[in-house]
């Protein structure tokens, strides 16, 4: 099989794939062909789905965004559901917080604090809780569609 004279590769046919050049049939080569790697280089493989699916709730907002930004994932519809599920989400407890915080300022001046830590604390309770059953579902390929934002999810998806 002959080799290109400008680049050194193999040739099947009157021009070279790699750099276009033409060979002439029955030229010895102009240079000795390049070795072979010791290891391929190969691309690295996009992760598997339910593992990108879960990350989309890792930092919330943030993982949602970029998964959706992202090329290779952001052609799975699975992994664009949960990106958008984890962005709906995440706004819904920044919104949930602002008004909890009103809610709370009003009633400091009225003395229950005791009442306002507690309610804080199982809000966030609340929170943690539904981010982990929804980031272990998703790892796991369960699609656990939540009311209200998860249809939105799904159209958005």
């Amino acid at each position: 099989m002959p080799f290109c004279a400008n680049c050194g590769s193999q040739v099947e046919g009157r021009f070279c794939a790699k750099c276009g050049a033409s060979v002439v049939a029955g030229a010895p080569p102009a240079a000795t062909p390049p070795m072979a790697s010791a290891a391929p280089v190969s691309q690295s493989a996009p992760m598997a789905e339910n593992l990108a699916a879960a990350l989309c709730y890792a930092l919330g907002l943030i993982t949602g965004v970029l998964f959706l930004v992202l090329e290779p994932y952001n052609k799975n519809r699975n992994i664009r559901f949960h990106a958008f599920q984890s962005i709906f989400v995440s706004v819904a407890w920044i919104a949930f917080r602002i008004v909890l915080g009103i809610l709370i300022a009003a009633l400091w001046s009225v003395g229950g604090i005791f009442f306002i830590s507690t309610i804080s604390l199982l809000c966030t309770l609340a929170w943690v809780i539904l981010w982990l059953y929804l980031l272990i579902s998703a790892y796991q390929g369960k699609k656990v569609v939540l009311p209200i934002i998860g249809p939105l999810a799904e159209k958005q998806a």
